[in-house]
């Protein structure tokens, strides 16, 4: 029987993992800002591909914040009583909030693009207050692991 890694261990491990994810939504949040500062939204290649990296991005950051945040708590791995107590609260909220990310992705994660330009503008800021409310739910799960 393998004994568990220290305390200090797992915790150094846990903040590096909430440092990691910080860092890959800093990146997709930059994206974000990069095209919404294209409107009004025209078809041409630099959208194109601003739209398809951030796209990239967005799902990289969903991806990262299930792996690096949600999966201890989604396994039932995590064992810090507020941790598990706050994620309990917001975690259906969040995973409500990857449906939209999921299906703008689907939405605008192709190769042909002309057609949607006219509905980005509205379905960008739509997402934009669907991230808002994540990240201010994912802080608070990270809140409460920073300081437990």
């Amino acid at each position: 029987m393998s004994a568990s890694p220290p305390i200090t261990d797992r915790r150094a491990n846990s903040h590096g993992m909430i440092d990691e994810l910080v860092n890959v939504r800093a990146q997709m949040l930059t994206l974000y800002g990069e095209l919404a500062a294209q409107q009004p939204f025209e078809d041409n290649e630099s959208v194109s591909e601003l739209l398809e990296l951030f796209c990239q991005s967005l799902i990289d950051y969903t991806a990262d914040s299930h792996f690096r945040l949600y999966r201890f708590i989604d396994e039932r791995k995590e064992r810090r009583r507020a941790v598990v107590d706050v994620a309990d609260q917001v975690y259906p909220k969040i995973v409500s909030t990857t449906q939209t990310i999921l299906d703008f992705n689907d939405k605008y994660d192709v190769a042909e693009t002309q057609d949607l330009f006219a509905a980005l503008e509205g379905d960008l800021s739509t997402l934009g207050e669907n991230l808002a409310d994540r990240i201010e739910l994912e802080d608070e799960v990270i809140k409460v692991m920073r300081a437990n």
